[in-house]
């Protein structure tokens, strides 16, 4: 069974390949892959708040948070396709990510007070939910679902690189609407719930790679990667949230 994540799709991959582990004590565990994931998060969060508090709103911040999104998609890309388990280049992408989420988050919330709060809330919730759902076996990790997903996620972030490079160029926001404010038609609404779904299913894809992983008895240090891609998982869903709050709150 894939991942809908690409990072946890490279662990699949990368350790299938019976990197086999002699000592026992040495083997990836759950506990394990929910350290490291509380860990990177946290430092996120950490970061997150220190953008929220002392980065100023200069008119230099969105050429840095432009250069921060590239730097953090190429570093995730790198991480991911290199199957990378050190855990120093993933607290790079948390810090990065962090400075984004602040910054960001802090525009969104004056525009709409207490949206912040509401789309963590709700990301937390979502995934929370997913997980019980899951442990409950309610939910199964089938290969329909994970063809279903993982090609919705794909078309969501087709569409959105396309509409994101026609609005550099025209101004004109399509099924994605980058602006704080204004107008926003059915179109960008769709895609938001649409991308919120999937990106909630993708966590079972990724419960069950994880689950069978400590069965295969990986080794320990696949647990980073294991807990990078969660997190990459969370930030998608937070975005998700943020935008489609933005849009009711119009």
């Amino acid at each position: 069974m894939r991942s809908s994540n690409p990072v946890l799709n490279r662990l699949d991959e990368t350790t299938w390949r019976r990197d086999r582990v002699l000592d026992v004590a040495d083997e990836m565990t759950v506990e394990d892959v929910v350290v490291r994931t509380v860990g990177l998060l946290l430092l996120t969060g950490v970061t997150a708040l220190l953008s929220w508090l002392f980065i100023p709103a200069a008119v230099w911040v969105p050429g840095a948070l432009g250069g921060s999104a590239l730097a953090a998609l190429v570093l995730a890309l790198v991480i991911s396709l290199r199957g990378i388990t050190n855990p120093l280049p993933m607290a790079g992408y948390a810090v990065i990510e962090g400075l984004l989420l602040g910054v960001a988050s802090r525009a969104f919330e004056l525009v709409y007070p207490g949206i912040v709060a509401l789309a963590v809330a709700g990301t937390f919730g979502v995934f929370l939910g997913m997980a019980l759902l899951y442990r409950a076996r309610l939910i199964r990790a089938t290969p329909r679902l994970a063809r279903l997903v993982i090609g919705t996620l794909l078309g969501i972030v087709a569409i959105s690189l396309v509409n994101l490079v026609v609005y550099l160029v025209t101004g004109r926001q399509g099924l994605v609407v980058y602006s704080l404010t204004g107008e926003v038609g059915a179109l960008p609404y769709v895609i938001a719930v649409i991308a919120i779904i999937a990106g909630a299913f993708s966590f079972v894809l990724d419960f069950d790679l994880i689950e069978r992983s400590v069965r295969a008895g990986r080794p320990r240090r696949y647990a980073w990667l294991c807990a990078f891609g969660l997190l990459t998982g969370l930030v998608f869903l937070y975005w998700q949230l943020l935008r489609l709050l933005s849009y009711l709150r119009r």
